[in-house]
C-alpha cells in the first residue's frame, strides 16, 4: 500500500497515477487541497492537512471529500507506510 503526498503543481498527474493503485492512500497538502480526488476514482483513504485547508478557507467544502488531519497525524500515517510517493 503506497502513500501519495500530493500538491497542486503535479496534482492531476499524481491523482491519475494513484488511481491505478487500488490500495492508494492520498494526502492533499498545500494547494493540493484544491484538487478533487473524487474526479479520479476511489482511493482507499483521502486526507487533507488542516493547516492548509483552514488557511485557504475551504474546510467546509473539503470535509466531505477528505479526512482533515494535523501534522502529528500525518507523521503517524507516514510511519505506517513503507512506500511513499511525493508529488509535493
Amino acid at each position: 500500500m503506497a502513500l501519495y503526498l500530493i500538491d497542486k503543481p503535479k496534482g492531476e498527474i499524481a491523482l491519475k497515477m494513484a488511481s491505478l493503485d487500488s490500495e492508494a492512500v492520498i494526502v492533499l497538502i498545500q494547494d493540493g487541497v484544491y484538487l478533487d480526488p473524487d474526479a479520479y476514482g476511489k482511493f482507499k483513504e483521502v486526507y487533507a492537512i488542516e493547516h492548509d485547508v483552514v488557511r485557504r478557507g475551504i474546510k467546509e467544502k473539503i470535509k466531505d471529500r477528505a479526512r482533515i488531519i494535523d501534522y502529528h497525524e500525518l507523521v503517524n500515517i507516514i510511519l505506517k507506510h513503507e512506500k511513499i510517493i511525493n508529488f509535493a
